[in-house]
């Protein structure tokens, strides 16, 4: 074969593999399976990442728990309880400031100060509050087969303990009680939590 025919064959063998190796990429980038695709894009975050912040407006998720806010807070009932959470067989904060609307000064019966978990109950009236009330304040429903965003099912499983113990029913009905200890756990039966059954209850609470 003459040189200059050579010379031709060999640029189009070239240009042939470079567009067969343009095709292959452009086809990766449509693979939802691939690692450039944007699969998952739309997932939500997994459980154990998440991050619940009070609410910036403590007001509205009082009076959507049905609660009314108070420019003290009140001494006829004046217990605490304590609040574990765990997702995915990690623990979330619970915010403080649960129920406080600084810029009103005023703030709810049920509320948080700090991040230790500790729901004070403080009323001026005898009443029964629950846990669905608290955590509507927290604007993280809970229900029996949901908590915040979060269903049941596709192995998920929703737990609810009161001094370690398991309850049944619907978690939002449970009335706060005082030194009680409520452990909420979301996540598959592999993720492991080892379920408190009490509290270290600092002096004067």
């Amino acid at each position: 074969m003459p040189k200059q025919k050579r010379r031709v064959a060999i640029s189009v063998a070239v240009l042939a593999g470079a567009l067969t190796l343009a095709a292959c990429s452009s086809d990766s980038k449509k693979d939802p399976a691939g690692a450039t695709s944007a699969a998952g894009a739309d997932d939500k975050p997994a459980a154990s990442s998440v991050k619940w912040p009070a609410p910036p407006d403590a007001s509205a998720q009082t009076k959507a728990a049905g609660l009314p806010m108070l420019g003290q807070e009140g001494q006829v009932l004046h217990i605490h309880s304590h609040l574990d959470v765990f997702m995915d067989g990690k623990a979330v904060t619970v915010p403080a400031q649960i129920g406080i609307d600084a810029a009103k000064q005023q703030i709810s019966p049920l509320h948080t100060h700090d991040t230790s978990g500790v729901v004070h109950i403080e009323s001026p009236v005898q009443a029964e509050f629950t846990l669905g009330q608290f955590m509507t304040e927290w604007s993280v429903p809970i229900g029996s087969n949901i908590l915040g965003t979060f269903k049941t099912g596709g192995g998920k499983e929703l737990h609810v303990y009161v001094n370690g113990k398991e309850q049944t029913g619907d978690p939002a009905s449970i009335k706060l009680a005082a030194h009680e200890e409520i452990a909420i756990v979301y996540g598959a039966p592999a993720d492991r939590v080892q379920v408190p059954s009490a509290y270290s209850w600092p002096e004067g609470l």
